[in-house]
């Protein structure tokens, strides 16, 4: 196998690893939110931010 080869090969196994460990990120981060997903903002969480200003 001639240096060409190697290096598109190893180029090629590079990205496909890299795209899915991003994948299997996206599904840890989907199943976060699914776990907890986010709430509402209640009016008396807003007052303690506006007296911050």
């Amino acid at each position: 196998m001639d240096n060409i080869k190697f290096g598109v090969i190893m180029t090629t196994l590079g990205m496909g690893g890299t795209l899915v460990s991003l994948w299997l990120l996206t599904l840890v981060m989907t199943a976060l939110k699914r776990a907890f997903p986010e709430r509402p903002e209640t009016p008396a969480n807003t007052a303690g931010k506006e007296a911050g200003k």
